[in-house]
C-alpha cells in the first residue's frame, strides 16, 4: 500500500508541475454538500460531507470528507486524497488514497473511480477501493436536481456500498452492505449558499445487518434533516 501511495504522489507532483506551464490558471473550489442535523430514533447525529479541489482545467487534486458526530463525539470519519484527470467533457477519472479514521481500527485503501455528469444531468460518483488484507469495496453515489424555480430545488440522492469480505471489527459484512436514500429541498438565497430541509433513510443488508443486530443497532432508520449547502 505504501509503495502505491508513493507512486500516486509522484504522478500527482509531475502532473501539477507540467500543468503549471502556459496560460492555464490555477483554480480552486471548496464545497459543503451537506452540513446537517438529523432527527433520528436514537441520538441525533450531525453530518458533514464536503469536498475541495485545486488545480488546472484537466488536472486537479481533490480532498473529500465524510464525517458524523453523535453526542459531541466523532463516530465516523472518512478522508479521500485524490488525483483527478479530465478524460471527457464533464467526466474525470480519479485515483488516490482513502483513509477511514473511524470507526476503529483505522483502514487504508487504494481508491479509483469516475466522477461526472451523466446523460439527463445525473451527477454520478463511482469508486472502487482495495484495502489491506485483500479487502475490496465498491460505492455508487448519484443525485439529480429538479428545479421548481431558479432558487427552489429538490434533490433526490442515493448511495450504495458493497464489500468483498467481512470486517466484523468495523461492522461491515461481505456483499451489499448498506443503502442510503435522501430527498432534500433547498432554497438558494444566493447561488453559493442554500439552506435545506429533507428526509434521509438508511438501511443495512446481509451480513452487515446481522453484525448491527448483534451489536444492538437498528437495521434501518428514517431521519428528518435540516442543513445548509455552500460553496466558494
Amino acid at each position: 500500500m505504501k509503495k502505491i501511495l508513493i507512486l500516486i504522489g509522484l504522478l500527482i507532483s509531475t502532473t501539477v508541475v507540467a500543468g503549471g506551464r502556459g496560460d492555464d490558471p490555477l483554480l480552486t473550489k471548496f464545497m459543503i454538500d451537506r452540513l446537517e442535523y438529523r432527527a433520528a430514533d436514537g441520538p441525533d447525529p450531525v453530518v458533514l460531507k464536503g469536498q475541495a479541489w485545486v488545480g488546472k482545467d484537466l488536472d486537479k487534486l481533490w480532498v473529500k470528507v465524510d464525517a458524523e458526530r453523535v453526542s459531541g463525539k466523532t463516530k465516523e470519519l472518512e478522508l479521500q486524497f485524490l488525483y483527478s484527470k479530465a478524460i471527457a467533457p464533464y467526466w474525470d477519472v480519479q485515483v488516490g488514497w482513502r483513509h477511514d479514521n473511524l470507526p476503529n481500527p483505522n483502514r487504508d485503501w487504494l481508491a479509483f473511480g469516475f466522477q461526472g455528469l451523466a446523460p439527463y444531468f445525473f451527477e454520478i460518483d463511482v469508486a472502487g477501493f482495495i484495502g489491506e488484507g485483500g479487502q475490496t469495496a465498491f460505492r455508487l453515489e448519484a443525485e439529480y436536481e429538479i428545479l421548481f424555480t431558479q432558487k427552489l430545488i429538490l434533490t433526490p440522492e442515493v448511495e450504495v456500498n458493497f464489500y468483498g469480505k467481512d470486517d466484523v471489527v468495523t461492522g461491515v459484512g461481505a456483499g451489499l452492505s448498506d443503502i442510503e436514500l435522501g430527498l432534500r429541498l433547498r432554497y438558494e438565497i444566493k447561488r453559493e449558499f442554500a439552506p435545506y430541509i429533507g428526509i434521509n433513510w438508511t438501511s443495512k443488508y446481509g451480513k452487515t445487518a446481522d453484525i448491527a443486530k448483534i451489536a444492538g443497532e437498528d437495521k434501518s432508520d428514517a431521519q428528518f434533516v435540516v442543513g445548509v449547502r455552500a460553496w466558494f
